[in-house]
């Protein structure tokens, strides 16, 4: 749905509000006409619609969430409705204060999910015909999550990728150490409890997929990116841990590291200009749910610049005000910014990320209470959409 559809108000006045601008915060205005930031205020108008000191703040970008695919496949073995599943998910997705959002889907199957590529194709054209019938509240694009070292990364990545919407394309290999998972005996506990496999069972597992890493990786990660660059969709690393994985990232043209899991890695990308990205999850709870660098380290030691909500929406906001509580030299224009205007920036989008004239109108009004923002109101292009 575009927010410029005839439903739009001609012109919305916003004020009282605690502006969160690009470097700093004032208590002002914001006029929104057509679509756009038309005015940013220092004074408080007398008319319009009042803020009550509440923050207004851009509306997220959101690059990475894994999210939709727990509302189309909820339990094992049950598939819901595509476009039920794709609403559910954008309401959550927009009252969480997101108003671009990449929905990531995979591309190659690990052999660890049910899901597979015909199902990644019938989100996919379930999410254009929503966006084409106005049923969503944020703006949605699509993400390729692309398993490089499975043997049907190729085949499947070339079924989904003429897709409507897809604009980022990540480069990932989950085979056992690799990356995420480089401490085999930490692996070796994780997978035995979550898949309740016997000792025999994990190490044909390991065998099969080290292999298929070993054949597919280094090729499919060159097809993959080559097709990227000739087509203008982003490119993404996953799970960096070495400066010789940053160096290929590099060599890649990778634009942002998603998730990179040490300081070393985190650091390399920062300083070859590549965004840094970690979870949500990972900032409010104070570190990796899977043992990999904090991203409140990352943070302290200035290599973080992007905050993904991941699997827990809400974190996204959650996560950039705790960043501007907890870290002493990181205030809030600064955290908000890792929401918003960077991740726009890393994907090339110029038309948003950040409350200033001529940019569109997509708007947040949050208020804290006990320290957890709340959403009060989302617009996007203007138009209230939650």
């Amino acid at each position: 749905m575009s927010a410029s559809d005839k439903t739009m108000p001609a012109e919305t006045i916003l004020t009282n509000a605690r502006i969160v601008l690009p470097d700093e915060i004032i208590t002002g205005t914001v006029v929104m006409r057509e679509g756009k930031i038309a005015a940013i205020d220092h004074t408080i108008s007398a008319s319009g619609k009042n803020m009550e000191g509440d923050y207004l703040i851009p509306g997220l970008v959101e690059l990475h969430t894994d999210h939709l695919e727990g509302h189309y496949a909820p339990r094992p073995k049950v598939r819901w409705n595509p476009l039920a599943a794709i609403q559910a998910h954008d309401a959550q997705i927009a009252a969480s204060g997101i108003t671009t959002v990449f929905d990531a889907l995979r591309v190659g199957h690990d052999g660890e999910c049910e899901v597979v590529i015909d199902d990644m194709l019938l989100l996919a054209d379930a999410l254009q015909a929503a966006q084409s019938q106005g049923r969503l509240r944020s703006e949605h694009y699509l993400h390729l999550r692309c398993e490089v070292s499975s043997n049907d990364c190729i085949s499947a990545f070339e079924r989904l990728r003429g897709a409507s919407g897809v604009r980022l394309a990540s480069l990932m290999d989950h085979a056992p150490g690799q990356r995420q998972f480089p401490d085999m005996e930490s692996y070796r506990i994780y997978f035995m409890r979550k898949n309740k496999v016997s000792e025999d069972d994990y190490q044909a597992y390991c065998d099969r997929r080290v292999g298929e890493s070993q054949r597919n990786s280094a090729t499919n990660r060159a097809l993959i990116a080559d097709y990227c660059h000739a087509n203008g969709i982003m490119l993404a690393s996953h799970d960096d841990a070495t400066q010789a994985h940053v160096d290929e990232s590099v060599a890649h043209g990778v634009s942002v590291a998603e998730f990179p899991t040490t300081v070393e890695a985190a650091a390399a990308s920062h300083s070859n200009g590549i965004g840094v990205m970690m979870g949500g999850p990972n900032v409010v709870r104070g570190g990796s749910h899977s043992g990999n660098v904090s991203a409140l380290e990352l943070a302290e030691k200035g290599y973080l610049d992007i905050i993904s909500s991941d699997y827990i929406p809400f974190s996204m906001l959650q996560g950039a005000f705790n960043l501007a509580h907890v870290v002493e030299h990181i205030d809030l224009p600064q955290a908000i910014r890792m929401v918003s205007t960077n991740p726009a920036k890393a994907v090339g989008m110029t038309d948003r990320g950040s409350i200033a004239e001529g940019l569109r109108a997509d708007l947040v009004r949050v208020n804290v209470i006990d320290d957890v923002p709340v959403v009060r109101s989302v617009w996007r292009e203007s138009k209230r959409v939650s």
